[in-house]
């Protein structure tokens, strides 16, 4: 697979990304899980942002967002390198593709970290706006992720018998997310299913 390819791969999903992410920031204010913007059965369309990483991970401490913002800096950098390692080995498709998939999701989160703070100014108290003109909500480094898809797909109650949580109300699946984080978690699915092919034996 060409290396031309990958980069048509990784620019599809980041603009899908970032024009869902503005369209969200630039149209609507925060709101929590009993206002969605939009609710079907299974699915809710939401305005959430997340400071840190996955379920709202955060390092505490002032330096926490640059450490936390940092490491996925360095570990882009690392699946960047590995892509274009693959492509000039001449890896199988299916390997780039998902490699791809991570780079552009990842990447899709970085610069929402990196940049949004500057660009927009707080959603908190009314819709943002761009490039406000007594700067933006935060510094470089401290954006925050904007999340907007929510499948709350059903609810029940853990067994009584179950460790820790038995007896407890649950709902599957209950993390916001968006494109990027979709992307990433597809390529990881398809690099376990498709694992063999991936990385064939020599």
């Amino acid at each position: 697979m060409k290396l031309y390819k990958a980069i048509l791969i990784i620019l599809t999903i980041l603009v899908l990304d970032q024009i869902s992410k503005v369209y969200i920031k630039l149209n609507f204010t925060l709101r929590g899980s009993n206002d969605p913007i939009m609710d079907w059965e299974k699915f809710q369309l939401l305005f959430y942002e997340n400071p840190g990483a996955a379920w709202g991970f955060e390092i505490p401490g002032d330096y926490g967002k640059i450490i936390l913002v940092s490491f996925r800096i360095i570990t882009i950098c690392g699946i960047g390198y590995w892509l274009y390692s693959s492509v000039q080995k001449h890896a199988h498709k299916i390997l780039i593709v998902c490699i791809s998939l991570i780079f552009a999701g990842a990447l899709g989160n970085i610069i929402d970290s990196l940049f949004y703070g500057m660009l927009f100014s707080d959603s908190t108290h009314g819709v943002a706006t761009f490039l406000p003109e007594n700067g933006g909500y935060a510094p470089i480094f401290y954006g925050q992720v904007v999340d907007m898809l929510y499948f709350p797909l059903f609810e029940g109650t853990w067994p009584t018998w179950f460790p820790l949580v038995g007896g407890e109300q649950f709902m599957f699946f209950n993390a916001v997310f968006n494109v990027a984080d979709s992307a990433i978690t597809v390529g990881v699915i398809l690099l376990i299913l498709f694992s063999k092919k991936a990385f064939p034996e020599d």
